[in-house]
This record gives structure tokens, sequence and C-alpha cells, in this order.
């Protein structure tokens, strides 16, 4: 049952600029996005999927230039992170950003639901919004349930986009989980804000990426501030990716595909995102300059002129912001 979202305000999003300045996020009130032909009102849908309630984000487009264009984030970002990118893909498609169960303000997921699940959260969401094939884009983790989906239903999608992925969850990573899982049950929250900052970033000083500082401050503020409820979530996420595979090895479409990372990204490296590129059917591998795992934040307007391009069959070569596309992928074996 395809419900509407409370009206109640939602607290501000996270800054889009290097200064301080907040784009105000509320429940079913007028679209953020310039108005341009064919551009509709924004909308918040709460649906339900299997007893839980989770939200999604719909800014239609009436005269689309390709097939909706659906977001999926990484554990720290929510339905309101992708204003900037929502801004530029609104003209060419309408735009869905989503709260799976256990994320944002959707209901809390007990650890027992796995990235099968989510990615069939997916599959419910695009079932209640009649929609039957998209452009799907999935950052980190949102690129793990992104991938998972494609597996599990290859006639949903039309193109995948997959940002800051990589096949494994490395090991010291892994065990800093679970140092976090004790710190969290001990309301130590800054010790691990201040480590994840540091794993999301690329080390001060190291290279040249933009807006490293005042990223790094919105990050740490984020993760810092955190309301219990949230801290909750994240801890039974870390216990998630502890219990379920990140990657199944398995078949995926034979859809046009691109792996991007930033160029100077330490926690999904270029590497790791090239192994991922090697698994997909004539996938396209690409690295941001001067960004690093935080790349949609850190060059904005320039990652969403890179989904738009990708997403309208547009040229990604000569892109004054990328370095050149790397061709991998596999021959696609059909049966």
């Amino acid at each position: 049952m395809l419900e509407r979202a409370s009206p109640s305000l939602l607290e501000a999003c996270v800054a889009t600029d290097a200064g301080s300045a907040q784009e105000p996020k509320s429940c079913r009130t007028a679209s953020p996005v310039p108005a341009g032909p064919g551009h509709g009102e924004t909308e918040e849908r709460a649906l339900s999927f299997h007893g839980f309630r989770y939200t999604c984000r719909i800014t239609p487009q009436s005269a689309p230039r390709t097939l909706p264009v659906l977001i999926l984030g990484g554990s720290e970002q929510d339905r309101h992170s992708w204003l900037r990118q929502e801004r530029r893909l609104a003209p060419v498609a309408t735009v869905i950003t989503v709260d799976l169960p256990g994320y944002g303000d959707s209901d809390f997921l007990p650890v027992s639901f796995g990235i099968d699940f989510l990615s069939g959260t997916v599959r419910h969401l695009l079932e209640e919004l009649r929609i039957p094939r998209v452009n799907l884009v999935g950052a980190c983790f949102g690129g793990a349930v992104g991938l998972r989906f494609a597996q599990h239903c290859p006639d949903m999608l039309e193109r995948l986009a997959l940002i800051g992925m990589c096949l494994n969850i490395p090991p010291d990573y892994a065990t800093s989980m679970r140092r976090w899982a004790e710190l969290i049950e001990r309301g130590e929250t800054s010790p691990i804000a201040q480590e994840l900052t540091e794993r999301f970033m690329s080390p001060p000083g190291a290279s040249r990426v933009r807006r490293h500082a005042a990223v790094s401050r919105l990050v740490y503020a984020g993760i810092a501030g955190q309301s219990p409820e949230r801290k909750r979530k994240s801890a039974e996420h870390n216990a998630r990716l502890m219990r379920h595979e990140w990657y199944r090895p398995g078949s995926t479409p034979d859809v046009p595909a691109l792996v991007v990372t930033g160029e100077f990204d330490t926690l999904t490296t270029p590497a790791m995102g090239r192994e991922v590129a090697r698994r997909l059917p004539g996938a396209r591998f690409l690295t941001v300059k001067e960004t690093d795992h935080l790349a949609p934040v850190e060059r904005p307007d320039d990652f969403a002129d890179l989904l738009v391009r990708f997403c309208t069959d547009l040229p990604l070569d000569g892109l004054p912001y990328a370095h050149p596309a790397e061709r991998f992928g596999v021959p696609m074996v059909h049966p």
C-alpha cells in the first residue's frame, strides 16, 4: 500500500557548499529543483515492505530524455544527500532517492536482514511506483545493494553506475567495525566519527582533494551528531556488514555499466574499482580528478554532469574533471 509521508518538517540536510549554508529538506513541499520544462513537484512517499516502513523521494520529469534514475546512497547518506545531483538530473529524467529500511529515517532493520532483503526492497519500491526499468546509481554500500539488485532483477535495469565500490570489505575495516560496536555500546561517538572521517577522506596534505577540510568537518559533524536512533542503526549496519555477503559472484545483466572512484580514494581504491569493473559485462571505469571516496560531495556539479552523460549516452571522453575512461568487463555468456 502506497502512503503519503508525514507532513512534519525534517532536520536540515547536509551542507552542499564549502561553508555552512544548508538546504532545508521537507516533506510534501515544493521541489527545490529550479523550474523548467517537464519538472514536477517533488514528493515523498512512505511505503512498507514486510512490515518495515521506508521512504522515497521522487522528482518527476514529464518529458524525459532517459529512463528514471534511482540513486542508492551510502550508509551515512540519506535520500536528501543528493540534491545537487537531483538538480542536474531532473531536466532529463525522473529522479528517485530512498531511505531503505535500516537507514535514514526509515524503520530500524535487525541485523538478520541483509543485502538480499534490501535489494528486494528496491524491487518493491519500483513495483509500487510502477516503474518497470531504471538507470541505477549505487554509491558505496548502495553499490553493494544495487549490484545485488542487478543480479536478482536484470530485466529492471537499463544502466548501472557504481561509485566507490569494491568486491570485499578490507580486513582492517572489518576489524575497526568490531571496535566501533564496543564504542557505540559505551556511547563514545567522537572516536568513531574521527576514525570514519579518516577512512572516508584521503590523508590531509597527501594529495590535492577539492574541499578536503570542509568535507572532513562535514563528515565528522554528521557522524558525531547522530541521534540515538541513528547510532543504533549505524551499529546494526556494521553488524550487517559482518554477517552478510558484501559481494556475491554471479551473472550480471549485459547493460551499460560505469564504475567510478576518486583518484585519491584510499577506502575503495582505484585498483578495487577496476576489479569491480572486470566483473561487469563491457563496463567502463574512470577516476574523478582531485577527489577521494567522497567524490560526489567534493565535486558535486562535475559528478552530476558525469551521471547525466552516462544516463543519456553522451560521450565520456575528454572530460576536464576525469581521467580517461578505461574499458573492462567480461563477455556476457548467454544460455
